[in-house]
């Protein structure tokens, strides 16, 4: 049985770049994906060319508290950008093809890097929130349910049918990002594996010792598709988790640990400035050294 046909065509995605196009004439190079109460990095941008999801023709509306539905173009220390301020979720009730369809988006503008973040639960007993981990590999465990946004037929204008993802997250850039935390002082930076899990609960105990003993460090609800697509789209790509809260691994802590999305909004607050900085380093250091080295 063939699935759903994508309702995201080259042609319909064409249609949309045309439409920012017509209201827009910058070229993005770098395209940022601001996670659950990370759209603050919005804010480094200037020159800001600003439109609301809702008045994108085709768009979904990003439902979720912490997301500002915005898609912003513009300029970061001279390197052009296109930043979205809120991402969609498989929990939202859209499918993976529409929830990855802003980054084919970017392709089609000429975005070459994506960087993209959002808020985790640490599952490595060793984080502590706050902690900024630098995303080193994934799981994608929805994947391997044939659960993914390239399920279907393929689109050769956008990638191949089949590709690695070895290096799902460039190890240039994920060393280079380690010397400019270094740099810049930040203490909480760490390294892992991230998952992405379907959502909109946070997981059980059982579920976290699980997924820990796969040798997952982080559990979200997004990113693993996001970076699929843009690598089947010949991007390079960056992440990084804000560790919000720190999942817990015995039931006898386990109601002390239960994690609400305001708690992770406030984290991601008080991280604000040090992220902000983090992310406007990160790009001068690609639009410096790599925007013309696409892997």
């Amino acid at each position: 049985m063939l699935h759903a046909e994508n309702e995201y065509t080259y042609e319909r995605i064409t249609e949309i770049k045309d439409f920012i196009k017509s209201k827009c004439d910058i070229d993005p190079k770098v395209g940022i994906i601001c996670g659950t109460g990370l759209g603050s990095i919005g804010e480094l941008i200037t020159d800001a060319f600003i439109l609301d999801y809702k008045n994108i023709p085709y768009f979904p509306i990003s439902t979720v508290e912490g997301h500002k539905g915005r898609l912003i173009l513009g300029y970061i220390k001279t390197v052009p950008v296109i930043c979205m301020q809120g991402r969609f979720h498989y929990y939202e009730g859209y499918s993976l093809s529409k929830c990855v369809m802003p980054v084919r988006l970017m392709k089609l503008l000429g975005v070459t890097h994506l960087i993209a973040s959002n808020a985790a639960g640490g599952l490595n007993q060793d984080f502590k929130i706050g902690d900024i981990m630098l995303q080193k590999d994934h799981v994608n465990v929805m994947g391997f349910s044939g659960n993914g946004p390239l399920v279907g037929l393929n689109d050769l204008r956008f990638g191949p049918r089949f590709f690695s993802m070895v290096n799902a997250y460039d190890v240039d850039l994920l060393e280079s990002a380690k010397k400019i935390a270094e740099e810049l002082g930040l203490k909480n930076i760490k390294e892992g594996v991230y998952t992405c899990v379907g959502g909109p609960t946070y997981e059980t105990v059982a579920e976290v010792r699980a997924l820990r003993s796969m040798g997952i460090d982080a559990a979200g609800m997004s990113t693993v598709h996001e970076v699929t697509t843009a690598r089947h789209c010949g991007m390079r790509c960056f992440a990084f988790s804000l560790i919000t809260n720190i999942c817990p691994i015995d039931y006898s802590t386990a109601v002390e640990s239960e994690i609400h999305s305001n708690d992770v909004i406030e984290v991601a607050m008080s991280k604000d400035k040090d992220l902000k900085l983090f992310v406007e380093r990160i790009v001068q250091f690609i639009g410096k050294n790599d925007l013309n080295s696409v892997k």
